[in-house]
């Protein structure tokens, strides 16, 4: 997946940490072009990715970078898979959400 500048329109991510929410803003450009990166990741099959470039147990993802990719104000933001390439195992961080 091509990597650079695929943000176009306006978008700004940020945390507020008092309220501990990522806030995420922009025009509808640019979350539409934010869409589009994240359905390209879903959609990515890590398996055809060679091992020099996505190593198996890695996890494919995209750096959005301030004054590049998001508004000058934002944070910096990596956007990535939770399945490793290989297994799927989810890094040990991960909690699932409880089923209802």
């Amino acid at each position: 997946m091509e990597k650079q500048n695929q943000i176009q329109g306006e978008l700004d991510i940020f945390i507020d940490k008092e309220a501990n929410e990522v806030l995420i803003h922009g025009t509808p450009k640019g979350l539409k072009s934010f869409a589009k990166v994240l359905l390209q990741l879903a959609e990515l099959n890590q398996s055809e990715i060679d091992d020099v470039s996505l190593p198996v147990g890695a996890r494919e993802h995209y750096h959005l970078i301030p004054n590049i990719d998001l508004s000058k104000s934002s944070t910096n933001v990596i956007v990535g898979r939770l399945d490793a390439k290989g297994s799927g195992d989810f890094y040990e961080r991960f909690i699932p959400k409880k089923k209802h």
